[in-house]
């Protein structure tokens, strides 16, 4: 049990609602490469899942599964009650969302084919007004985490959670190219531990005109995700190679580099070595790809223990809340 009044991993990131569509066709067999000027086409999908999504609300909920109680700093719109029911149904607080009644929750429609292309509509709504919601001065979290919100919120919140002291990782995803090289070199260097993928590797260290090794030096790890390969933490002038844990079967990647993040968050603020929290994310990351939508996984603390050791052979203590006193460099060990 954790105690009352423990600090808590505050999210900064998007809400939204995903619509998810699946055609029974090839986009290919219907599109004219030399008609593209001209393009109107209209794919039927006999699948429709809602589903719940959104940055901080994916890591929120792979945190609440493993028994933390984050906070979200997001905004949703007037149409946000389901969400909040689920969210106040998982135990977490929903006190550093704003509700703006002039708009929506941020919207995904996602229509993919037989050969996993994808088409996608997103209307940001709240989402790119969530920099009117401020993290309060004296609210005592251990960690933060900034993942792709709106532009301005991503700035702010980051600035805020520096002057907080809130040592925090950056976690640009897709919201990458929203930033300058000058903005992102910003962030870099106020954020405590950058995470992207390996295609976002590569288009941080072009749009900050950073060498790797330059990148490392400004930040206390790089932790870059490989998919299949794994990932790898460059921390102290070493690297880190985490090993990818096996899905028992693929269904969604949808939301693995979310749980993944989660992963990250919870053994950094536990002040566990690199080797264990890489792993940890990397396992999230597994069992969520075994599930359609970003928050339908289910798993048991035990569960969960078993699956580490099944794949890396030894068994891991998932136990304890989080430390009050986060290490300046947590994962040297």
């Amino acid at each position: 049990m954790r105690k009352r009044g423990a600090r808590k991993t505050v999210v900064s990131g998007s809400l939204a609602y995903d619509r998810i569509m699946a055609f029974a066709g090839r986009f290919g067999e219907h599109i004219l490469p030399d008609q593209l000027h001209i393009l109107n086409v209209a794919f039927e999908a006999a699948q429709l899942r809602h589903e719940f999504g959104g940055c901080a609300g994916n890591i929120a909920y792979n945190l609440a599964l493993l028994g933390d109680q984050p906070l979200m700093l997001a905004s949703a719109g007037s149409d946000f009650a389901a969400y909040r029911k689920r969210i106040e149904q998982l135990g977490l607080d929903t006190s550093l969302i704003s509700e703006l009644s002039d708009q929506l929750t941020a919207q995904a429609y996602i229509i993919t084919d037989l050969d996993d292309n994808q088409i996608t509509a997103f209307h940001p709504g709240a989402m790119d007004h969530a920099h009117r919601h401020k993290l309060p001065g004296n609210m005592g979290g251990a960690l933060g985490l900034i993942s792709p919100n709106g532009r301005q919120a991503m700035l702010e919140h980051a600035r805020q959670m520096r002057q907080a002291g809130l040592p925090f990782i950056f976690d640009p995803g897709q919201g990458l190219p929203k930033f300058s090289g000058a903005e992102l070199r910003d962030l870099t260097r106020m954020s405590n531990w950058v995470a992207v993928n390996s295609y976002e590797a590569e288009l941080l260290l072009r749009k900050t005109g950073w060498s790797h090794d330059a990148l490392c030096s400004e930040t206390s790890a790089f932790i870059v995700t490989e998919g299949a390969q794994g990932a790898r933490i460059h921390h102290s002038g070493t690297c880190e190679h985490i090993p990818a844990a096996r899905a028992r079967k693929v269904v969604d990647p949808t939301g693995c580099g979310d749980a993944f993040r989660a992963g990250l968050a919870y053994g950094i603020a536990r002040g566990w070595s690199w080797r264990n929290t890489g792993r940890l994310a990397a396992l999230l990351g597994a069992i969520k790809a075994e599930s359609a939508g970003t928050q339908n996984h289910h798993f048991e603390r035990a569960q969960l223990q078993a699956r580490f050791k099944e794949n890396y052979g030894y068994e891991i203590d998932l136990g304890g809340g989080i430390d009050a006193g986060l290490p300046e460099h947590p994962g040297a060990g």
